[in-house]
């Protein structure tokens, strides 16, 4: 099927609730779009209240018999799992780049960093494992479980349609919780074929459900006694506003908020990789990444040579539908979203940043109707300046030039913002000072996206992150279990008589 029937054809999108497709009943929809032709390629349902209990029902029904499952057959579940997404590997990056813009080959590494949290969650026995020690005293042996919570539930953004998602519900599901699953109503087929090969993996009706929904659908959730949990990536407003909502009623909340991430360039660095880091990290997936770079520090003489280096690069981006093999940015994924970026490079040249490259109105052959936004280069950028200060989320990059290392860390740890950052430097000694004096949640020396792998975890700092644990990794199977310590003896080990003294160790 060519690209203009794909986009002509709009399809009817439905929740997945007790391992059915549920036809929306709330009455209102929104539309999905193909970013790259600019037209409605499906309608999605906007749940209501109930429509929310009755995916909240389901799991609940589901979760007696799914905690009691050994943890070795879940796991069996989650490597049948990974299989059908391997199988289905290119099936699921074409519906990204279909209803989010990103190119072809980023969407394909999306599903991949997706199956590899799936393979780090089949790895539960183990994980599950906890500590015993023999005899503590007074014939008394300790140790300690982690249980699963209950129902938990996932509201995740438009920009990882896949990854994120799966940062969530295979280590919930796997740790013995049920889940129900809140995606972007900007592109959610992905989550409804995840929920379609889960079912196909074998995994019982009800531990994963899919409510497409906006504010009504989250505030249900939040509000739900069934509820134990809920995690949440998305903007710095609504991650707090979820923390806030969801930990007053008891819940579990690891809300994931934004992002202002640096990458600093010293003197001494390699400039061609430094450019071609900032080049990927700055204008891939159009810069709609929490992890996106947009701010280069240029640190002494280096950035006028910066600069020159990063204009042409910056002016010769392939910017295309991102089905063409040779693209290297697709479209932003809403014209809403294109209007707001391009917002933000007209506050920028208002409040005096010399706007080196400019995006606006940039259109592709044959795709004019698109969302499509050129890449924006601006220097001479100071923090007092709205496009420093707030997320953009776009392709635009921002230089800021500072005199030297130390003003470099402090620009960086003053930021409100903590998740990414980035040094480009030859020097072991800076390179281990910058490590230990940063104060964000994810550093990379010459790595210019420092995403953890798999089996370590993701978060930032300050407000970048509300609650206690990051994601995925170890982190989460703390965040989706409870912790229990047990002592136990037996009558012929205790003492006659009561006993009114703290006990202690014999």
């Amino acid at each position: 099927m060519s690209e203009t029937d794909q986009g002509a054809r709009v399809r009817a999108l439905t929740h997945v609730i007790n391992g059915r497709a549920a036809e929306g009943r709330s009455d209102r929809f929104a539309d999905v779009f193909n970013p790259a032709l600019g037209n409605v390629s499906a309608r999605v349902p906007l749940a209501s209240v109930e429509e929310v209990d009755a995916a909240v029902a389901a799991a609940k029904a589901a979760y007696p018999s799914w905690s009691e499952t050994a943890p070795i057959k879940r796991a069996r579940v989650l490597f049948k799992f990974k299989e059908l997404l391997d199988r289905h590997h290119d099936e699921l990056a074409e519906l990204i780049t279909r209803e989010h813009g990103k190119v072809f080959s980023d969407a394909k590494g999306e599903v991949m960093r997706g199956i590899e949290i799936v393979e780090f969650a089949c790895g539960i026995p183990n994980l599950l494992k906890t500590d015993f020690t023999d005899q503590i005293g007074g014939g008394i042996d300790n140790w300690n479980l982690r249980q699963s919570l209950g129902v938990v539930a996932g509201v995740t953004p438009f920009n990882f349609p896949m990854m994120v998602p799966c940062w969530m519900f295979p280590v919930a599901i796997a740790c013995g919780n049920t889940f129900v699953l809140k995606p972007s109503e900007r592109d959610p087929s992905a989550s409804i074929r995840l929920a379609e090969l889960l079912k196909e993996a074998g995994l019982p009706d009800g531990v994963f459900n899919v409510v497409h929904g906006d504010k009504v659908a989250v505030d249900a959730l939040l509000q739900h006694p069934d509820v134990s949990a809920l995690s949440f990536v998305g903007s710095t407003p609504i991650a707090e506003y979820i923390y806030t909502e969801g930990t007053k009623r008891g819940k579990r909340v690891q809300a994931l908020g934004g992002a202002k991430n640096h990458l600093v360039v010293m003197p001494d660095a390699d400039l061609d990789q430094a450019v071609d880091a900032l080049i990927g990290a700055a204008y891939g997936s159009a810069g709609e990444r929490c992890m996106a770079i947009s701010v280069a520090v240029a640190v002494g003489h280096i950035a006028d040579e910066l600069i020159e280096r990063l204009t042409p690069r910056v002016q010769t981006l392939k910017i295309r539908n991102g089905m063409d093999s040779e693209a290297e940015m697709g479209p932003l994924v809403t014209s809403a979203h294109r209007a707001k970026v391009a917002g933000y490079i007209d506050a920028g040249v208002a409040a005096g940043a010399k706007l080196v490259v400019d995006g606006r109105g940039h259109q592709v052959d044959g795709h004019e109707d698109g969302f499509f936004l050129g890449g924006t280069l601006f220097d001479d950028v100071n923090t007092d300046m709205t496009i420093y200060r707030e997320e953009i989320f776009g392709p635009v990059l921002c230089v800021v030039r500072v005199p030297d290392f130390a003003s470099a860390v402090a620009l960086i740890n003053s930021n409100e913002f903590a998740n990414g950052v980035s040094l480009f430097t030859s020097d072991g000694g800076v390179a281990r000072a910058f490590s230990r004096q940063i104060e964000i949640g994810m550093v990379g020396i010459n790595v210019p996206i420092p995403v953890p792998m798999a089996w370590h975890s993701f978060g930032g700092w300050k407000r970048s992150l509300f609650g206690d644990h990051h994601a995925y990794g170890e982190e989460g199977v703390r965040f989706y279990t409870r912790y229990k310590s047990i002592m136990q003896r037996w009558p012929d080990s205790i003492a006659k008589g009561a006993e009114f003294t703290m006990p202690v160790a014999k």
